[in-house]
């Protein structure tokens, strides 16, 4: 039977495989096309299987001088830094899933200005080549209004924070660089989650009546006029063991007020304090492999003072539309945080985001999985139009601030007699600026209206423009989490539109689903504010700050469309590069001058101690110790450096072990400086319940500068208090 042969002399068996090829041969070529055309389609490849990613994460010290150096927020000339409460860290986060690489830093600064950002891409381009750069690489700050000013290029930045200060922008460039680096040497194979929740009793709209003028119908879409989400990406090794987190949440870290002359990392800051502490037991801050970085997001209109204003010299509430006091006018209408001082409130407001972000990461369980997705944008902001309907289009402006930019807001208000809300010029101050600064053009006026204008930015370029023209605009996804990298301070309200728009174009594909979009706001580059079109009409600080004119919101929400749509259809190879932004050599100035010699009074030396410690104390006591000091700047850079060590005598090895520097909460290095080159340091170390008793001793590190000859020389030094107890009871053996 097997060897019959049928009419053509093929057997039966060669028939039934012939017909069986040409079968498997046909199913082969229809699942090719299938998977041809659902690319064709879709525009991207399928997800990979394997859900891990390689990620790397890092955490550098990027303190600057904490002497004489304005801090930067307030804008207010009496506050120069003089101290230490908290150090400032750069957190860094590298995701790769094989394809692409993708940075997010979140640094512990009043923003990033786009002068910061260039130098740092060139120190990354020198370290790393092509790896790192504009497309892939967000940086993103804090918003603190307690750190070192002077790393600006634009002339209003620098006419308020005393120029452009080398030795303030060097420890940011090195410290956020370092952070990456160290983050590139540490990847290895993990894994994402993702978790949210609302944090209630944080936070406070400062802004009601502007948020008020938004559609009724929007508005009635949210239970708040604050964002109370607290956004958490969760990250593990493939043992499940945790190695860092990253969280945003929509809070000004202006716990710390005006007043303050320390440098300080403020409420977010104390966040990430309290989650590296927690995660990583016995380790001094900053130090241990766990990183917990905490970002900014749509904050413009966002207090963290929750008590609200009042007027401080009556008691009385102040004036709902504009803020002011019947006597005092706004600088006497402060809002207060919830605690009895504004370290209090500090530690209050960063307890609650560190608590609730901790319970997100303990929970945390969905899953981030898929590809890594980046695209990036440089916009001439001064020029946008937007196709707003059928048959209107709508244009930004060159860059304005209005008469209600003066006026400050309930946490730090201004000095002048400006208030907020103003939507018509002041004659008195107008004139001033006429003939100081030059009338705006008429274009300007009508594009920024009803914005009375204060400073005609966009049309002042002595020395330097005052204002930048050429923005990024830079979205970057993992998974189906998106972040979209926000050039500014954005209002509750106008973050919740772009969000939503972001999210409509990266889903119109169908290749995205369930994505999750965050905000990362004051990124790459400051803008001050952005609000909604009829928030602008109300013209508050926020809207009085929004510099591109009523529809900066629009070319915005325009442009992150554009770059969300690009990644949903694979087409970010199209996007234009957009114009270079400047990175200017000639004219930056600095006015802030050379630190005279240091100067030690009669028969003393530096670090002598001029105001002993008592023999004992108990746990919740204050240890305070003052010393003959230099200034704090000639300490040059003070990067993984302490000006300050609490140390504990162990018996066992008969050693001093550090416990606490100036990193730690539980110090304060206050510096006072005299006349005559003459400086004192005041540590104080508020004693914490968990304290072990035994003996303790303060340690004050340093550096003066003296003149020998010609040529300045600069010598350390170092003080050492009295030994002294640490009790549960005055009365020991």
């Amino acid at each position: 039977m097997a060897n019959r042969k049928s009419c053509c002399g093929v057997s039966l068996l060669e028939a039934m495989l012939a017909v069986l090829f040409i079968v498997m041969t046909t199913v082969c070529v229809v699942l090719i096309t299938l998977m041809v055309s659902w690319k064709t389609h879709t525009g991207l490849t399928p997800p990979p299987q394997n859900h891990s990613y390689l990620i790397g994460v890092g955490r550098a010290d990027c303190t600057g001088p904490p002497a004489e150096v304005p801090l930067m927020g307030y804008a207010n000339p009496q506050q120069s830094a003089a101290g230490i409460h908290t150090r400032l860290y750069s957190r860094a986060f590298i995701i790769d899933d094989g394809r692409r690489r993708v940075v997010f830093v979140t640094a512990e600064v009043g923003m990033i200005s786009q002068r910061l950002r260039l130098e740092v891409l060139s120190a990354l381009q020198v370290k790393f080549g092509d790896v790192y750069r504009q497309e892939n690489v967000v940086l993103s700050g804090t918003h603190t209004h307690s750190g070192p000013g002077g790393y600006f290029q634009f002339t209003l930045f620098m006419i308020s924070s005393k120029g452009y200060i080398r030795s303030s922008i060097q420890p940011l460039v090195n410290g956020i660089v370092k952070s990456i680096d160290i983050a590139h040497r540490n990847m290895k194979p993990g894994r994402i989650y993702r978790n949210r929740g609302e944090l209630d009793d944080s936070t406070l709209n400062r802004s009601p009546h502007s948020y008020m003028n938004n559609p009724e119908d929007e508005r009635h879409r949210y239970k708040s006029n604050t964002d109370k989400q607290v956004m958490v990406l969760k990250f593990t090794d493939l043992d499940g063991d945790g190695i860092a987190v990253l969280s945003w949440f929509s809070v000004h870290a202006v716990s710390m007020n005006y007043t303050n002359r320390m440098v300080s990392s403020d409420n977010m800051g104390y966040a990430s304090y309290l989650l590296e502490q927690d995660k990583n037991p016995g380790d001094l801050p900053g130090q241990g492999g766990f990183v917990a970085g905490f970002s900014s997001s749509n904050l413009g209109d966002v207090s963290p003072n929750i008590r609200g204003p009042h007027c401080v010299n009556t008691g009385l509430s102040c004036d709902y539309l504009n803020s002011s006091c019947p006597v005092g006018g706004t600088k006497m209408c402060q809002a207060f945080g919830p605690g009895n001082d504004m370290f209090d409130s500090t530690r209050i407001i960063g307890h609650n985001i560190y608590r609730k972000a901790k319970e997100l990461y303990a929970s945390a369980v969905e899953e981030v999985t898929g590809f890594l997705h980046f695209a990036h944008e440089w916009v001439n902001m001064t020029d946008v139009t937007v196709q707003i309907n059928s048959s209107h289009t709508v244009s930004t402006c060159k860059p304005a601030l209005g008469h209600s930019f003066a006026a400050g807001t309930t946490d730090g208000g201004g000095d002048l007699n400006f208030t907020q809300g103003a939507v018509e010029g002041d004659p008195f101050w107008d004139g001033i600026r006429d003939a100081l600064l030059g009338e705006p053009s008429n274009k300007t006026q009508e594009c920024h209206h009803p914005k009375p204008i204060l400073f005609n930015t966009g049309e002042m370029n002595w020395p330097l423009p005052w204002h930048p023209q050429i923005v990024d605009v830079q979205i970057i996804t993992i998974g189906s989490v998106a972040v979209v990298a926000v050039p500014g301070e954005m209002t509750t309200m106008a973050g919740r539109r772009l969000r939503d728009a972001v999210q409509q174009e990266l889903q119109s594909e169908g290749t995205f689903e369930d994505t999750e979009v965050v905000i990362a706001g004051l990124s790459n580059v400051y803008t001050h504010y952005i609000t909604t079109y009829e928030e602008y009409q109300v013209q508050r600080y926020e809207g009085a700050s929004t510099l591109y004119g009523p529809h900066t919101l629009s070319a915005y929400v325009h442009k992150f469309r554009g770059l969300a749509r690009a990644i949903a259809q694979d087409k970010v190879s199209e996007l234009p590069v957009g114009p270079q932004p400047p990175l200017f050599t000639k004219n930056l100035f600095n006015l802030l001058p050379q630190a005279p010699a240091d100067k030690t009074p009669v028969n003393s030396s530096f670090g002598d101690v001029l105001q002993q410690v008592d023999p004992v104390y108990r746990q919740g006591d204050v240890v305070s110790i003052t010393f003959v000091a230099g200034n704090p700047r000639h300490s040059g850079d003070i990067r993984d450096k302490t000006f300050v060590t609490v140390e504990i005598y162990d018996n066992r090895t008969d050693s001093w072990e550090v416990v606490h520097t100036d990193a730690s909460w539980e110090t304060r290095f206050h510096w006072l400086k005299g006349s005559n080159g003459r400086s004192n340091t005041t540590v104080e170390w508020f004693i914490p319940p968990s304290a072990p008793g035994g003996c303790y001793r303060i340690k004050h590190f340093g550096h003066y500068k003296q003149r020998t000859g010609l040529r300045p020389v600069i010598k350390p030094y170092e003080g050492t208090s009295a030994v002294f107890r640490v009790s549960t009871s005055f009365y020991y053996q």
